[in-house]
This record gives structure tokens, sequence and C-alpha cells, in this order.
């Protein structure tokens, strides 16, 4: 009843956000675009690397591919940590401190002298950059709720999605002049860039009579109200179960692209930016979609298109047809239609708490990267190949699909209204 209540006020009340002008709004976005961009380029950046460090610490591909799992991992964990924590101090005191997490991790994997550590230091890189990705979504709910929320979220894939574009093409820039070790030296550079950023650019968005109080049983509480709103666990399932299609066509493509097609490293980072071009043209499309349709109309349609494409993705891979232009076109739609699902899944779960927006964000991409981390090694668990692949990102969307309609129940869910803060992005 308080859930439903609050999305009720939401739509009169105005908001934080309704009071900032298109420039104040469009500043925000940049700035927590560039803070959530470090979490895709420390995921990304040494895909084109993974088969030289597999080859330089005498390794197995699922080995590697371990160290991408534990970046998801610490990601998780991270999450979960910090978002209580910004919900008790603050937004900006826990981001900074693990933004140079993030940094010392990065110098550290520069002297790793054995695939396990550092697997190891990417679970610390997690743990720091988790900091940046929970903290930028709760500043975001800070500010914003329902539609405008979905709507400034799109704007903000848009920022941060260059950074899956980007990250390998950086990567394989780097590889040209340097070794893998290299890309974590780019990294630290980058964290240390981001940290004068969050200090210049991004005020406190938590007030402090909006804190929460009491400590770890305040927060054991919090999670324990957010655990026991069917809708939206469910909601989070959605989110983590497509990030989970999308994870797994981030752990396998170096291989099937690189060593199942012949591709080069240079154009295997262009085959990985138009999939990412396919995300986040998508979710630029939504934001006109919002205009028109409610945010679970999208989402149910979207999951639809992506399970279907992520099933023709499957038989092309097992058969063959078309070779690897189909089987591009396949992963594209997918990633497409994952474009349009990941705004709204989120804004319709986090809608419902925004008292606890940190918590509620932190729960959301434990998730989503959880999920992912279980998702990226069964890659290379079922063997590296296209199937192996196709497998995976085809499962991810056909349970998240079916989790919307058994769990959520799509007919339940509060309409989200379009405010003023709609409005006055476009």
């Amino acid at each position: 009843m308080t859930d439903v209540v609050h999305d009720q006020l939401s739509k009169t009340a105005p908001t934080p956000g309704d009071l900032m002008t298109r420039r104040q709004r469009v500043q925000l976005v940049l700035v927590l675009g560039s803070l959530i961009a470090i979490g895709p380029l420390t995921i990304d950046m040494y895909l084109p690397a993974l088969p030289a460090i597999a080859a330089d610490f005498a390794t197995t591909s699922a080995a590697v591919q371990l160290t991408l799992t534990g970046t998801l991992a610490g990601l998780a964990i991270g999450q979960l940590l910090i978002g209580p924590l910004s919900d008790a101090v603050g937004r900006r005191g826990p981001l900074i401190a693990g933004l140079a997490v993030h940094i010392v991790a990065s110098a550290l994997c520069v002297v790793a002298h054995h695939i396990a550590v550092l697997g190891a230091l990417r679970v610390v890189q997690g743990l720091g950059v988790a900091a940046a990705t929970v903290v930028a979504m709760a500043v975001l709910r800070d500010l914003f709720s329902g539609t405008a929320f979905a709507t400034l979220l799109s704007r903000l894939l848009l920022v941060m999605g260059a950074a899956p574009i980007l990250a390998p093409t950086l990567g394989g820039g780097v590889l040209r002049w340097t070794d893998w070790r290299g890309v974590f030296v780019t990294l630290a550079v980058f964290g240390v860039l981001l940290v004068v950023v969050a200090v210049v650019g991004l005020p406190e968005t938590l007030p402090a009579e909006r804190r929460q109080r009491g400590g770890a049983w305040t927060t054991v509480g919090l999670y324990g109200s957010l655990l026991r709103d069917r809708t939206f666990v469910g909601l989070v399932l959605v989110a983590g179960l497509a990030m989970a299609a999308l994870f797994a066509y981030v752990a396998g493509s170096s291989f099937v692209l690189q060593e199942g097609y012949g591709l080069d490293e240079q154009q295997f980072a262009l085959a990985f930016g138009a999939g990412a071009v396919g995300l986040i043209g998508a979710a630029q499309y939504n934001v006109r979609l919002l205009r028109r349709h409610s945010p679970q109309r999208i989402l149910v349609t979207s999951l639809s298109i992506g399970t279907l494409a992520g099933l023709v993705l499957l038989a092309f891979a097992a058969t063959g047809f078309g070779g690897l232009p189909a089987l591009l076109v396949a992963l594209w739609v997918v990633l497409a239609a994952a474009g349009l699902a990941m705004p709204n899944a989120p804004a319709l779960a986090l809608s419902r708490h925004g008292e606890a927006a940190g918590t509620a964000s932190a729960l959301l991409g434990a998730v989503q990267f959880g999920v992912g981390a279980v998702a990226a090694p069964m890659v290379g668990v079922l063997g590296n190949g296209a199937v192996a692949m196709a497998l995976v990102v085809a499962g991810g969307m056909v349970a998240a699909l079916a989790v919307l309609f058994l769990v959520v129940r799509p007919s339940r869910l509060v309409d989200l209204e379009p405010n003023s803060a709609v409005v006055a992005v476009h």
C-alpha cells in the first residue's frame, strides 16, 4: 500500500529534478554517464586481449574468462555494501572511496604475475567500480521518478553506451603500442580523472534528513522489505536475466569472433561496436516510445522480440545458416531488445522504493552483475563456440520473459505517467 501511495504521489508532487533547467539536466547526464562508463570500460576494454592473456599465463580460455567473472562478482558484492552505505552517509563519500579502490587495483593489475592474482585483483576492481554504478543510479533516483526516470536513464545509456563501443576499440589501440598490461594503466588514469569529475561536478543529492539511520539492523530490514515485494524482486530478476544475455555475449564474443570466425583484434572491435550501436540506438528510441507507451508495455514487447531473436540466433549458430553475417544480425536484434528492456525494468523497480534508492539500486545492480557473473563462465564451460554463446544468450532472454509473465505479471504494475521532467528534457 505504501508503495502504491508513493507512486501516486510521484505523479503530482514535484521532484528535485523538476526544478532543474535543461542545461543542468544535460550536465547531470554527462557527469553520471562518465561515472557509469567506468564499469563497462573495466569489463570490456581488455576483451581483445583475452587470447593474449591466456597465452601469456599459459592457461585456458575458461580460466581467463574467470577474471571477467571476478569483476562481475566484485560489482555485485560491492553494490550490496555501498548501496546501504550511500543511503546512510550520502552519495559523494562512498563514490570517491570506491573510485580510489579501483585506481589502486588497476595499478596492481599491471604487475600481476599469475592468472589467479589477476583474477583476485579484478574482483577488487569490481568492488571499487561498484560505487560509481550504484551511486549514479541512486543520484538519478534521488532527483527523478517514474517515466522521467526511465527517460533520463535512456539518455544516460547514450552517454555510458559510448563505453562498450569505445572500450574494445581503445583496448585494441592500446594493444598496438603495448601489451595487455597497458590496458590497466589506462583504466587507472581514467579512474583518477573520474575522481576529479566527482569532486567538481557532482553535488550531494541526499540531504541529511533523508538518510537512513540504525546501522546494520536497518540495512537488513531494508533488504528484507525489498525482498518481500514480489513485483520488485521479479523486475530485478528480469533486469538481471537480460543482463545475463548481454554478458554471455561479452564473455564469448572475443573467442567466437576471433578464434571461431578469424577476425583480428581491430575487426572484432568493430563487430563488437556494431552490437553496442544497436543497444544504444534502441535505448534512445525508448525515449520516443515513452511519449506514447508505458514502460511496462515497452518491456513486454522488447523481451518478446529479444526472446524470438535469441532462439533464431541459436538456430543460426547450430546450423551455420547464413554464416557470420546472419549470426551478427541476430545478435544485433537481441542487443537492441536489451537496449529497450534495460531502462524500463529498473525504472519500474526503483519507482516502487524511492525512500531507499541506494539500497534498491544496490540490490538491482547486485542481481544484474551477479547473474552476469554466473552467465559469463557458462559460455566457456559449454565450449566457447558460437552454439555455447547463443545458448546462454537465448536462455537469458527466455528466462527473463518467463519471469516477467509468471512473477511480475505486467497487468498488475502501477501505471507510470509522464510528468514535467519528461517534457522538459526533450
